[in-house]
């Protein structure tokens, strides 16, 4: 575990990743780390589950996924803001091989030891937006920005 955040009970949702020092702006704090899989892989292996609004899935690039169930880090804790002190960095591996991308959390201002990490998830489903996903993918972040719901806008 780092000495710059330690993981604990959120006011968001569930655990949350906190300060444990001060964080400048731009600085690196954690690698998001999962099995990585394909797309068809983490669609087999979820289908049929019940949907509850919440996962360890970060999609890597068109090829892949961070299933961050198996194999996750502390990232994985690191709840959605609609008003984010952080952001997720997709890094092209040197290579050009997908499979080595990575994604690094990073501060997108300066954090005060004691305050939570977050970063805005940027879900973007390809169906409508309903009121039932609205409702699974329900924003609590408390920001006097929030929107209500994790889900992205469509892009025109």
């Amino acid at each position: 575990m780092s000495s710059k955040f330690e993981v604990r009970r959120s006011k968001i949702h569930g655990s949350g990743v906190f300060a444990a020092k001060n964080i400048k702006k731009g600085e690196f704090i954690i690698e998001y780390k999962g099995l990585l899989r394909s797309h068809e892989e983490v669609d087999a292996a979820y289908d049929g589950e019940d949907e509850t609004g919440h996962t360890f899935l970060f999609t890597l690039n068109e090829d892949f996924v961070l299933d961050a169930n198996i194999k996750g880090n502390e990232a994985r804790w690191i709840n959605h803001s609609c008003d984010p002190n952080c952001d997720s960095e997709h890094i092209d591996a040197e290579d050009g091989d997908k499979s080595k991308d990575r994604i690094e959390i990073k501060a997108i201002r300066d954090i005060k030891a004691g305050d939570e990490l977050s970063y805005n998830y940027g879900i973007r489903l390809v169906e409508r937006h309903t009121s039932k996903l609205k409702k699974l993918w329900a924003c609590l972040c408390g920001s006097p920005k929030c929107t209500g719901t994790m889900l992205q806008p469509k892009r025109g």
